[in-house]
C-alpha cells in the first residue's frame, strides 16, 4: 500500500519537536522491520526455548492503558497477541533433501530460503514409505524364502516382522505428533525422548544401517545386472563361486563410485526421479498379481528338468532327454557331456545320471493345481542339500564329483528359519520416510500417523498375499532355486509376471537403483544432522559441507563404509547387518515411546491418541528378539557397538539438556530410591561419609580453599553424598547474582579437583544463621548428609570481633546436637593434591575417646585414594596409670584384626604429674586474654551508645548555628576502654611477668579456674605426646573434644584446641555423630 508524506514546514519549536518525535517513530519503525527481516532461527534456541520461536526483537513501548500493571514484564513476557504472530509465521526447516535448503555459508550470510509447496499425506508420506520398504528382497529373495521356510514358515517371517514395523509406527507416530520433529527424523526424535547419549548411539546405528542398505541395493542391482541382463559382462571367468564374488566386488565398486558422483553434483534429479522408481516398483507388483490371475486361465510356458527328483540347472542344454531322434537317428543330447566323459554311448556316466531318468515338469502349475500343500512346510538344510520334488521317483546312488553337482541346483549355504527372518527383515524397513520429511507437510502431526500406518499395512498386505500366492503357483523346486538357472536364468518371480520377465527384470534393476540413491542421500545428511549436534566431539567434521548445505565430507564417510558392505559381496550376508542396525533402532523408539508414557510428563501430549505403553513394550521385546533371532554374534556386536558410543557421549560428548525422557526416568528411580531409603534405618555396614563440606568465599567468589575440595575427592573417590556449601551474608534480593556465580565457581571448582556432588549457596542475614540452616536442612529424605567438614578458623585470634569464634562454636554444638559427624582440617593448604603421589610416610590415629569408630574408618577410606595409598597407618592410645597398658595393647591388636585393618597399634603412657609452671603461665595469658577481649566488647557497645547520644543532643539543638552546633560536645563522655589503652595494659601485663619471680606469681595462679587450668593441663600433655610421636607423620587424626555445656568458657575452647594441635602441621580433628560406623562383623 502507498504510503504520501506531506513536507510541513516548521514554524515554532512545539511543532519542530513534533515532527521530531515523528521522525524518530517512523526511524524506529523501520528499524524494528529491519530486525524482523533479519531475525535467525536457531535451532539449539527453539529447544531450549518452550514456544518455536522466542527471539527478543528489542524493547517495546506499549501503548495503552488496558495492560499497564504488566508493562513492566512485556520485555521478557511478551503480550499473547505478540506471541500468537510470531508463531503464525513460524516455517519450520525442510528436511527434504534439496538444494535451496537454508544454510549459511563461512562469513555468515544468509542464503534465501526458496518456499516449496507443502505435500499432503499420500504424496508426502504414502508413497516415500511404500517406495522404502518394497525393495530388492521382494524380487530377489522372496520367492526363495517362500520355497526354503514354506507358506506357513513364510508367513510367520512376514507377520513377525510386519507387527514389529507396526508397533514401532504406533510409537513413532506419537513421538511424531508430539510437536514439530525437525531434522534429523528418527534420529531427532529419539534424542529428544531418551536424551543425547541414547540418541547419539541410536543415531549412529541408524546411519550405519542406512549406510549398509545402500550396499545391499548396490548388491541388488549388480546381481541382477550380471545374472539376468549381461551374464557375459563378467571380469573374472575362472572358478565360479569366487568369480561371482570379484565380480560383484568391482563391478558394485564403480557403481558405487558412479551413484556417490550423482549425489554429489545433481541430488535434485535423485529426487525428480524417486517417483519414476517407485512407479517401476508399482509396475513390477501389477506385472505380478497379472501373472497370478493369468495362471488360471493358461499357466506359463516355463519347465523345469528333473533327474530323478533333483532339479537341473537348465543352461547348457535344450532337451530334457538322454536321447533325442534327430533324422531318425538317436543321439545323445547336451547333457551326456555333463555328466559323462563324453558324448557317445559308451562313454563312462555318472552313477545317478544313468539310474534315473529325466522328467520335466511345469515350474508354474497355477493356482489351481493344488502344488500349495506340497508347499506348505519348509525344506530347510545345509550347505550343498539338492533341490529335490519329494514327491518324484528316484533311485539313489553315491555323491557325484564337485564337477558334477554343479549342474544341480543345491543350497549355497546352510539354512534355517532364524536365518531366514535377519534376510528378510530389510524388505520392512523405511518407515521412517515420512517422519523424516516432516518439514515439507502441509499437516505433519496428521499425515505422518496415517501415511506411515496405512503404507505399513499395504506393504504387509502385499507381502503377505505374495507369500500365499507363490506358495499356491509355483513348483516348490522352481522355489528353492534363488537365482533361476532352473528356468533358463530368469527371476523365479519373473516367469510368474504378465506379460514377460523382462518387466520384472528392468522394474526391480531400477527400483534398486533408485533406493541404493536415496540411501547415499539419506545416510549422510543423518551423519550432518548428529555432527551439527556437537555431541560427538570427533564427527564435527562431518557437519561441514558446501556452501549450500550439502554434507560433502559426510557423503565420503558414508561411501567409505559403504564399500565395506560391498567387498562382502554377499546379499545374504549384508542383510543381518543392517537388520541388526534398524532393529535397535525401532528398539529404542519403542522404548522412548514407552518410558514418556509411563513418566506422564506434562509436554508428553501427542495428537495421535492410539497408542499404549503395553504396545510400545511389546514391540521393544519383539525387536529384541528379532536381533537375537537373526543372529546372536551380530546382535552383540551392535550393542557393543552402541554401548561405546553411549559412554564415549557419557564422558567426552557436549553436556546436552533435551528435556529428555531418561532424565524423567532419574528422577522418577532417585524419588523411589529416596523413599525406600527412609523406610528402613541404615546398617552400621553400610554407613560412609556423606559429607556436606563448608566452603569458604572470597570477595571475588572463588573458592578459598581449593585444597578441602581435593581432600573430599581423596577421602569419598566419587562415592556417596557430597553437597558443598558456601554461605554469604546479606538478603538474597541483594546478593543473589553473588550467589549463582559463587555456585558457578564452586561447580567450578569442584571440576578442577575431580569432587563428585552437588554445590550450593545461600544467603542469609548472617553466617551462623546460614550454617545452622544448612546442617539442618542440606540433602533430601534418606540421602542426608552424616557428616560436616570444614576448615580451622585460622585467622580467629586476630580478628576485630569474636564472630568467627563463636560461628565455629556454634557450628560444632550444632552437629553435635543434629548427631552428625565433624571434621575439621588444621592447614588445610598444606593437604597434598590430587596430583601428588606420597611416597611413603604415615596416617597416626590418636585414639582417645570412643565416640563411634570414625577415627579407625577414615585412614582407611583415605588409603583408597592412590595419594594415600603407600602411607601405613598407626593407631595409638593413650593408658592412665591404673591401665594395664600390655592388656591393652594386645585387646587393641585384636579388635584391628577383627576390623580387618592393616595398622600397627601403640599404647602411650600418660602418668600423673603436678601441673607445670608452663600450664598455669597458658592458663593465665587465656584467660586475661578472654578478660581483655570482654573489656574490648564493652567499649565497643558503650562507644557505639555515647555515639547515639551525641547524634540525639545534635538532633535537639538542631536550631543553633551551624558552626556552634558543629562545635558541641556533650557535658560528659565517658570512655572506659580503648583499644590503645588495652595494647598499653598488655604490654605492661607482660613486662611486669617477665621480671616476676615464679614464687611471686602463686598467688595470681590461686585466683585461676581451676577446671581452665586441669582443661589446660591435658591439652598441653596430650600435645607433648602427640608431637613427639607423630611429628613427622602424614596426617595426624584426633578426637576432637567437644565445647563446654556453659557457654561461659567460650572463648578459651578455642585456646584449648589451638594448644592441641600446636607443633603439628597436617591435623584432622574428628568429632563422632554419637553412631557407629564400623563394624566387626560381617
Amino acid at each position: 500500500m502507498p504510503i504520501n508524506f506531506t513536507v510541513v514546514p516548521v514554524e515554532d519549536a512545539a511543532a519542530g519537536s513534533n515532527i521530531a518525535a515523528a521522525a524518530v517513530s517512523l526511524d524506529k519503525i523501520f528499524q524494528e522491520e529491519d530486525n524482523e527481516d533479519n531475525l535467525q532461527g536457531d535451532d539449539n534456541q527453539r529447544e531450549s526455548s518452550p514456544f518455536i520461536s522466542s527471539d527478543n526483537d528489542g524493547e517495546t513501548y506499549y501503548d495503552g492503558k488496558n495492560m499497564a500493571l504488566f508493562e513492566e514484564e512485556m520485555d521478557s513476557n511478551p503480550m499473547v497477541s505478540s506471541l500468537l504472530s510470531k508463531l503464525a509465521i513460524y516455517t519450520n526447516l525442510t528436511q527434504g533433501v534439496r538444494e535451496h535448503e537454508e544454510a549459511e555459508n563461512e562469513d555468515g550470510v544468509r542464503r534465501v530460503t526458496v518456499v516449496v509447496p507443502q505435500m499432503g499425506t499420500f504424496i508426502g508420506v504414502y508413497l516415500p514409505c511404500m517406495q522404502n520398504i518394497l525393495g530388492v528382497i521382494l524380487f530377489l529373495r522372496l520367492t526363495w524364502i517362500v520355497g526354503t521356510a514354506g507358506i506357513l514358515g513364510s508367513f510367520a517371517i512376514v507377520s513377525m516382522c510386519c507387527i514389529c514395523t507396526l508397533l514401532t509406527a504406533i510409537s513413532m507416530s506419537a513421538i511424531a505428533t508430539n510437536g514439530v520433529v525437525p531434522a534429523g527424523g528418527s534420529y531427532y526424535m529419539i534424542s529428544r525422548s531418551l536424551g543425547p547419549e541414547f540418541g547419539g548411539a541410536v543415531g549412529l546405528c541408524f546411519y550405519l544401517g542406512t549406510t549398509f542398505a545402500g550396499s545391499m541395493y548396490i548388491l541388488g542391482t549388480i546381481e541382477i545386472l550380471l545374472t539376468y541382463i549381461i551374464p557375459t559382462a563378467t571380469v573374472f571367468k575362472e572358478g565360479e563361486d569366487a568369480a561371482m564374488l570379484n565380480n560383484m566386488r568391482v563391478y558394485g565398486t564403480c557403481c558405487l563410485v558412479l551413484m556417490a558422483l550423482v549425489v554429489f553434483v545433481g541430488v535434485k534429479y535423485v529426487n525428480k526421479l524417486a517417483l519414476v522408481f517407485l512407479a517401476c516398483v508399482i509396475l513390477s507388483i501389477m506385472a505380478t498379481y497379472a501373472g497370478v490371475i493369468k495362471t488360471l486361465i493358461e499357466p506359463p510356458e516355463f519347465s523345469v528338468c528333473l533327474l530323478g527328483n533333483r532339479s537341473l540347472k537348465n543352461e547348457h542344454f535344450e532337451t530334457c532327454a538322454k536321447t533325442e531322434l534327430v533324422k531318425n537317428m538317436t543321439v545323445n543330447t547336451k547333457l551326456w557331456p555333463l555328466f559323462c566323459d563324453s558324448e557317445y554311448p559308451n562313454a563312462t556316466c555318472d552313477e545317478y545320471f544313468m539310474l534315473n531318468n529325466l522328467t520335466e515338469i511345469q515350474a508354474i502349475p497355477g493356482l489351481l493345481s493344488g502344488v500349495i500343500k506340497d508347499n506348505l512346510w519348509g525344506n530347510y538344510g545345509p550347505a550343498g542339500m539338492y533341490a529335490e520334488k519329494k514327491t518324484q521317483p528316484s533311485v539313489p546312488a553315491q555323491d557325484s564329483s564337485t564337477n558334477i553337482s554343479k549342474h544341480y541346483i543345491f543350497n549355497d549355504f546352510s539354512t534355517y528359519f532364524t536365518l531366514l527372518v535377519g534376510i528378510y527383515f530389510p524388505s520392512v524397513t523405511g518407515i521412517m520416510a515420512g517422519s523424516n520429511r516432516s518439514g515439507d507437510l502441509r499437516d505433519a502431526q496428521r499425515s505422518i500417523p496415517i501415511g506411515t500406518i496405512m503404507a505399513i499395512l499395504t506393504t504387509s498386505f502385499i507381502y503377505i498375499s505374495c507369500v500365499v500366492l507363490f506358495g499356491a503357483c509355483i513348483e516348490g523346486v522352481v522355489l528353492r532355486d534363488k537365482f533361476g538357472y532352473s528356468v533358463k536364468k530368469n527371476p523365479v518371480i519373473g516367469i510368474l509376471a504378465w506379460p514377460s520377465p523382462w518387466v520384472i527384470v528392468i522394474g526391480s534393476f531400477f527400483s534398486c537403483c533408485g533406493a541404493g540413491l536415496q540411501s547415499l542421500t539419506g545416510a549422510p545428511r543423518l551423519l550432518q544432522a548428529i555432527a551439527r549436534d556437537g555431541i560427538i566431539p570427533f564427527l564435527q567434521v562431518f557437519g561441514h559441507g558446501k556452501a549450500n548445505g550439502e554434507p560433502t565430507w559426510a557423503l565420503l564417510l558414508t561411501v567409505g563404509i559403504c564399500e565395506i558392505g560391498i567387498l562382502i559381496a554377499s546379499l545374504d550376508a549384508v542383510a543381518p547387518i543392517l537388520s541388526m542396525f534398524f532393529l535397535m533402532c525401532y528398539l529404542f523408539v519403542n522404548l522412548a515411546c514407552a518410558v514418556q508414557t509411563l513418566l506422564r510428563t506434562p509436554n508428553w501430549r501427542p495428537r495421535f491418541k492410539f497408542y499404549h505403553w503395553t504396545l510400545s513394550f511389546l514391540g521393544m521385546i519383539l525387536c529384541l528378539s528379532l536381533m537375537f533371532l537373526s543372529s546372536w554374534y551380530y546382535a552383540l556386536v551392535a550393542i557393543v557397538i552402541a554401548g561405546c558410543i553411549y559412554k564415549y557421549i557419557e564422558y567426552r560428548g557436549a553436556v546436552k539438556e533435551w528435556g529428555d525422557g531418561i532424565r524423567g526416568l532419574s528422577l522418577n528411580a532417585a524419588r523411589y530410591a529416596l523413599i525406600r531409603l527412609e523406610e528402613v534405618p541404615l546398617h552400621t555396614k553400610n554407613w560412609r561419609p556423606q559429607l556436606m563440606v563448608l566452603c569458604k568465599l572470597d570477595s571475588d567468589m572463588a573458592v578459598k580453599h581449593p585444597r578441602l575440595l581435593s581432600f573430599t575427592t581423596q577421602l569419598k573417590a566419587g562415592k556417596g553424598l557430597t553437597i558443598v556449601c558456601s554461605v554469604l551474608e546479606g538478603t538474597y534480593m541483594t546478593r543473589s547474582n553473588q550467589a549463582k556465580l559463587g555456585e558457578q565457581n564452586l561447580k567450578a571448582a569442584m571440576a578442577a579437583e575431580r569432587t563428585k556432588g552437588f554445590s550450593h549457596v545461600v544467603v542469609s542475614s548472617n553466617l551462623r544463621d546460614g550454617f545452622s540452616l544448612l546442617i539442618q536442612s542440606a540433602g533430601l529424605g534418606g540421602m542426608k548428609h552424616n557428616a560436616v567438614l570444614m576448615a580451622w578458623p585460622v585467622g580467629w585470634k586476630q580478628a576485630q570481633d569474636s564472630s568467627a569464634r563463636r560461628n565455629f562454636i556454634e557450628t560444632v554444638r550444632e552437629t553435635t546436637a543434629a548427631h552428625q559427624a565433624l571434621l575439621v582440617a588444621k592447614n588445610i593448604d598444606h593437604f597434598p593434591s590430587n596430583q601428588e603421589r606420597l611416597k611413603q610416610g604415615t596416617i597416626d590415629v590418636w585414639w582417645i575417646v570412643h565416640d563411634g569408630g570414625l577415627l579407625m574408618l577414615l585412614p582407611f577410606l583415605l588409603s583408597q585414594h592412590k595419594v594415600w595409598r603407600k602411607s601405613k597407618m598407626r593407631i595409638f592410645t593413650v593408658a592412665q596409670m591404673d591401665d594395664n597398658s600390655i592388656q591393652m595393647k594386645k585387646d587393641l591388636q585384636m579388635f584391628v584384626y577383627h576390623l580387618r585393618l592393616d595398622a600397627v597399634v601403640e599404647v602411650v603412657e600418660m602418668h600423673e604429674s603436678d601441673i607445670s609452671a608452663f600450664t598455669y603461665e597458658k592458663t593465665l595469658v587465656m584467660e586475661q586474654r578472654s578478660q581483655m577481649l570482654k573489656q574490648m566488647q564493652l567499649s565497643r557497645t558503650e562507644r557505639e551508645r555515647e555515639a547515639q547520644l551525641i547524634h540525639d543532643r545534635n538532633t535537639a539543638s538542631h536550631s543553633a548555628m551551624t558552626d556552634k552546633a558543629a562545635g558541641a560536645t556533650p557535658d560528659r563522655v565517658h570512655m572506659t576502654w580503648t583499644k590503645e589503652k588495652l595494647v598499653n595494659e598488655r604490654n605492661r601485663q607482660r613486662e611486669n611477668m617477665a621480671v616476676k619471680d615464679l614464687f611471686n606469681m602463686k598467688p595470681e595462679w590461686e585466683h585461676l579456674n581451676q577446671s581452665n587450668v586441669r582443661r589446660m593441663h591435658t591439652a598441653v600433655k596430650l600435645n607433648e605426646a602427640v608431637v613427639k610421636k607423630s611429628q613427622n607423620s602424614q596426617l595426624v587424626l584426633l578426637n576432637m573434644p567437644g565445647p563446654p555445656k556453659n557457654m561461659k568458657g567460650d572463648e578459651n575452647y578455642m585456646e584449648f584446641l589451638e594448644v592441641l594441635m600446636e607443633g603439628l602441621d597436617r591435623v584432622l580433628l574428628v568429632r563422632g555423630g554419637g553412631s557407629e560406623v564400623i563394624t566387626i562383623y560381617s
